[in-house]
């Protein structure tokens, strides 16, 4: 029997061996994938610019590739996007399930920690509490890591006993105490580590890892919003209103807390607000003209209500209304419900729509595009490296004069990035995207290994180069390109599409001046009502609804264009700095702790602080008429928004493009198994 034993423990050895082999080669075959990629990047353009040196004359193909220097590769700010994330039953039984014995001291200090913390002293108790309850517990012995430098992390930590060491480069930055939480970025997005923690001691720590702190901040939330979606719908008056209604009432409903004795109404003040009670017990009482004692009229629990008289005009407070207890009740104010009510008569989607086809003459005959084949198109330049793959210049074969963007991208880079759901989702959208202010995406292709998008191609650079240029632009040229993003986000909204990466880098201008939006992994659509978690964007540009993990929707894209207007003006981000944590920190703070620079005047003052308010429903944009509201606000006061969509404004900038010439050396795509993509899903 001892011999048996010891060949299944020899065969287990073997086993666990061959699956660390596997592993291992895992990891090397992809590292290989992507410096095979690297090359075969670098080779193409060198191909490519021996390709262009030979087109006589100058050229957009020589100017476009001139343009892509190595500083403009490493100074574009990256957009980041957490991997696609849903409540699904398993990580919801695993978070809900979890059975961590925490002491009191422990949960005690574990608060502290997180009171401590610049992004998470910022969530509300309740989701405190629903974290803490599904942290779990590690060791690590000294001199052991906890965290290197360079590695990429999905957990954050607290330290409840021992001494840490934060090091990078090998240099010393601080200890790490008890009550001290790191690595909290990772709880948003899939970030690399730019430092180590090692062990002074034998040390124990508290992890909460990102699904977790996603699946518990979104269960809290859904479960904010379905309270208080029931609360509305049980209440007589309501019960008239579309769902998609009552949603909105409940995202503008604050729930406000009161202590034992409190006075949410006192008598005889003017009233303008309507409350629900959420949580807890309140008194109604009286005082009548020459006594000095209140009589107590009655008491109102959870799920009741009071000061409904205030929503339909001014209401003089006949009671006084006192908190026996703590109580929790969800307020809303007679403007924000007005707004709500007013809607109801009030559809955008009725409204006349603007011709969104784009009137500008091309050059290409409309027969040519939807029969042609990826062989029907010639290489002219790479116009630019990206994450997963890069970007080329594109003519067809038979007409010269018709250019393209065709983006080629790694169908590999791609799945090991966890981001197959969002180009797929990018793609469907902009397929139905026909806006001239938006970048068209024409069709898409694809092979064993990449998949190829064929977009128009605008040539006037981004907005992120103009501006780097001139440091800053004056406000005829902001309000111009504010007004093409404006109209962008307004055919997008239309479609219940949230678009969540506005920045100049997104922005780019073609051959006449006129900017557009590109395309962007962060683009999806949410039903109206409803609200989604992922967190994406660029940092200085996400709202705090997005850090937080609030759920959000379409009103994200106004506090990003309110950023957006302020970079224009200005040259810099009202929320910026070296730290990623800082940059979040200062967005969750919100835009009235920012000190305006002069370039930026009083009108544009108010136009950023009203699209950049905390609440998202408070944006403007946000209310019934939209981005009517936008378009009325006083900066844009005198804007020809009918010669804008017309493009008959003259643009601040005509860019200086020339079509290359025609050239028989220009380089093709391959041959090899190429075929329409016709279904995104055919991936």
């Amino acid at each position: 029997m001892g011999t048996l034993r010891d060949l299944q423990f020899a065969l287990q050895l073997k086993i666990e061996e061959l699956r660390q082999r596997d592993t291992l080669i895992d990891e090397l075959e992809l590292e290989l994938d992507t410096k095979d990629e690297l090359i075969r990047r670098l080779q193409e353009e060198l191909d490519r610019y021996r390709t262009t040196i030979s087109l006589p004359g100058p050229s957009a193909a020589g100017a476009a590739c001139s343009a892509v220097t190595e500083d403009d590769q490493t100074a574009k700010r990256m957009t980041v996007i957490s991997e696609p994330f849903s409540l699904d039953p398993v990580t919801l039984a695993m978070v809900s399930h979890r059975s961590c014995d925490k002491s009191q001291e422990s949960q005690r200090l574990i608060q502290a920690a997180f009171l401590k913390n610049d992004l998470l002293k910022n969530l509300d108790e309740g989701e405190i509490r629903a974290i803490i309850a599904c942290m779990y517990r590690s060791t690590i012995n000294q001199g052991c890591y906890v965290v290197q430098e360079g590695t990429v992390g999905a957990q954050a930590y607290v330290l409840e006993e021992g001494r840490l060491d934060m090091t990078k480069d090998g240099l010393k930055l601080l200890t790490v105490e008890p009550e001290d939480m790191f690595g909290e970025l990772a709880l948003l997005y899939s970030c690399t580590h730019t430092y180590s923690v090692s062990a002074q001691t034998d040390s124990k720590l508290w992890v909460i890892d990102r699904k977790s702190y996603q699946t518990v901040l979104m269960q809290c939330g859904l479960n904010r919003l379905s309270h208080s979606v029931e609360l509305l719908s049980s209440l007589p008056f309501l019960q008239s209103l579309p769902e998609d209604v009552i949603m909105r009432m409940s995202d503008l409903m604050e729930e406000t807390h009161y202590s034992n004795g409190d006075y949410i109404i006192r008598q005889g003040a003017t009233g303008d607000t309507f409350y629900i009670i959420s949580k807890g017990q309140v008194k109604m009482t009286e005082k009548k003209s020459g006594e000095e004692e209140q009589i107590v009229l009655s008491k109102l629990s959870e799920r009741q209500w009071f000061g409904e008289k205030a929503l339909w005009g001014e209401d003089i407070r006949t009671v006084n209304v006192i908190a026996t207890g703590d109580v929790a009740c969800l307020v809303i104010d007679r403007e924000s419900f007005k707004d709500i009510i007013d809607g109801l008569v009030f559809d955008c989607r009725q409204e006349v729509q603007q011709n969104t086809e784009s009137k500008v003459e091309s050059d290409m005959d409309p027969a040519l595009l939807p029969s042609s084949t990826l062989r029907d198109f010639q290489i002219i330049c790479t116009l630019g490296v990206g994450e997963f793959g890069h970007v080329d210049l594109v003519q067809l074969k038979s007409n010269a004069k018709c250019l393209f963007a065709m983006k080629v991208l790694r169908k590999k880079l791609i799945l090991n990035n966890s981001q197959r759901e969002h180009i797929l989702r990018e793609g469907r959208i902009l397929m139905e995207a026909n806006c001239p202010f938006i970048v068209r995406l024409h069709k898409t292709f694809r092979d064993a290994e990449n998949v190829y998008v064929l977009t128009e191609a605008c040539l006037g650079g981004d907005l992120s180069s103009l501006l780097k240029e001139k440091g800053f632009l004056n406000e005829c040229s902001t309000r111009f390109y504010t007004a093409c993003v404006v109209e962008a986000l307004t055919f997008l909204h239309r479609q219940s599409v949230v678009y969540r990466d506005i920045k100049p880098e997104n922005v780019i201008l073609d051959e006449h001046g006129y900017a557009k939006l590109i395309g962007s992994r962060c683009l999806k659509r949410v039903e109206v009502g409803k609200k989604t978690w992922t967190f994406c964007g660029t940092l200085g540009y996400i709202p705090p609804e997005i850090i937080l993990n609030k759920g959000h929707s379409i009103s994200a894209d106004f506090w990003s264009l309110g950023v957006f207007v302020f970079e224009l003006l200005s040259g810099g981000l009202p929320f910026s700095g070296s730290d990623p944590m800082k940059i979040l920190a200062a967005s969750i703070r919100g835009i009235d702790q920012i000190d305006f620079p002069k370039t930026i005047s009083k009108s544009a003052s108010s136009l950023i602080k009203k699209l950049c308010r905390s609440n998202p429903s408070e944006r403007l944009g946000s209310q019934r008429n939209g981005a009517k509201d936008i378009q009325k606000h006083k900066w844009f006061e005198g804007f020809n928004w009918d010669g804008l969509c017309k493009r008959t404004l003259n643009p601040p900038v005509i860019p200086k493009v020339k079509h290359p010439l025609e050239s028989s050396t220009c380089a093709l795509y391959p041959e090899d198994s190429v075929e329409l993509c016709t279904n995104w899903d055919e991936f």
